[in-house]
């Protein structure tokens, strides 16, 4: 816990004068007043949260965690546990939806094993920092024990720090995990205290029958653990995944460093909860890709109190939101720091 306290304790507010000084040059532009709204937006938080008002978004990460869940005993996926190591390969070879709309963006992907229930090829471009082989049964028990939780954020924060050496100025959240929506639906009921059934979705494609045992396991697995939500570990240990871990350990950590974080849908939703309840300045920081088509999700952006980017009914994850939402803060940044400004093109302002 020491280093989560440390990590947390670097988090602070946004820079005001970096933000002030955004605000006069969007406003020096050559348009009326707010009048590109929510990119006007953007490019202000973007300069307040990396204290520069005059930033660049060039080298962009997607982080996209891979783990097992063991409650996929109950039968709560459409897809066998298998297919989380096969889309990991996937990733690998370039040919998953992240791994498009990343390159559309000009971001890179860094795929790391946190959790998967095999042992995957050595591969070069793979980051192996595997907790244990999946997690355990959530209906039956903890899914994790409070020190595979501590373990796994600071895992996280070690990610993002190799990362940052490299050099990063905005980063997104990804995740792949068959299961993850039944731990992220727990997380989600844990903290929001809203009705599991409201919150829980058919995930990667359940029919009725399927998603009707999703939310009596998820209830079990409530009711099994009993998770305090006034402890953000206790709720993740007993109910959450070594992938959802790991995010949140990024996202901490990007704060600290004062990185711009795009977050995904319903998986990275929960583990932005899970920093947010950790540290709630980390709030600032973070910025909403997309409203899922995962009924939850909208409950953890009013419990966190972010407000969307994008409505697509998207419900893929790894990360793919994120990289569409990356596109657009690194429009904001250009506005800011490419349109002339009323004076430099000699166009007549507004008349007093």
């Amino acid at each position: 816990m020491e280093r989560i306290k440390k990590i947390t304790a670097q988090i602070t507010d946004l820079d005001a004068r970096a933000m002030e000084e955004a605000q006069k040059k969007l406003d020096s532009l050559t348009k009326p007043l707010g009048s590109l709204g929510r990119l006007e937006e953007l490019a202000k938080q973007v300069c307040g949260i990396t204290a520069k008002s005059n930033p660049s978004l060039e080298h962009k990460v997607i982080f996209t965690l891979a783990a097992d869940h063991g409650v996929t005993d109950e039968g709560v996926s459409a897809y066998p546990k298998d297919v989380t190591g096969q889309m990991v390969d996937n990733f690998l070879k370039g040919g998953a939806g992240i791994n498009v709309l990343a390159r559309h963006c000009g971001a890179r992907v860094v795929v790391v094993d946190m959790g998967v229930a095999v042992d995957l090829g050595p591969d070069p471009r793979l980051v192996i920092k595997k907790i244990a082989y999946g997690t355990k049964n959530m209906a039956k028990g903890p899914a994790m024990t409070r020190d595979e939780a501590i373990r796994a954020i600071v895992v996280g924060f070690e990610i993002f720090e190799d990362e940052f050496q490299r050099g990063l100025d905005i980063i997104g959240t990804g995740e792949m995990g068959i299961g993850n929506t039944s731990s992220a639906s727990a997380i989600t009921a844990a903290f929001t205290r809203k009705p599991v059934e409201e919150i829980t979705g058919r995930g990667a494609g359940l029919d009725d029958k399927g998603l009707k045992n999703k939310i009596e396991v998820i209830k079990r697995s409530l009711a099994v653990n009993k998770p305090d939500p006034k402890d953000a570990i206790d709720v993740l240990s007993k109910v959450g995944g070594f992938e959802i871990a790991g995010l949140a350990g990024i996202i901490l950590a990007a704060a600290a460093q004062k990185v711009p974080v795009v977050i995904d849908g319903f998986i990275s939703g929960a583990a932005a909860l899970i920093a947010y309840q950790i540290e709630p300045r980390v709030k600032k920081y973070l910025i909403a890709a997309h409203q899922s088509a995962e009924g939850g999700h909208k409950y953890i952006l009013e419990h966190i109190g972010l407000r969307p980017l994008l409505d697509l009914d998207l419900r893929l994850g790894e990360g793919t939101g994120g990289a569409l939402a990356m596109s657009l803060a690194d429009a904001a940044i250009k506005i800011l720091t490419q349109m002339a400004t009323f004076e430099s093109a000699k166009v007549s302002e507004k008349k007093k």
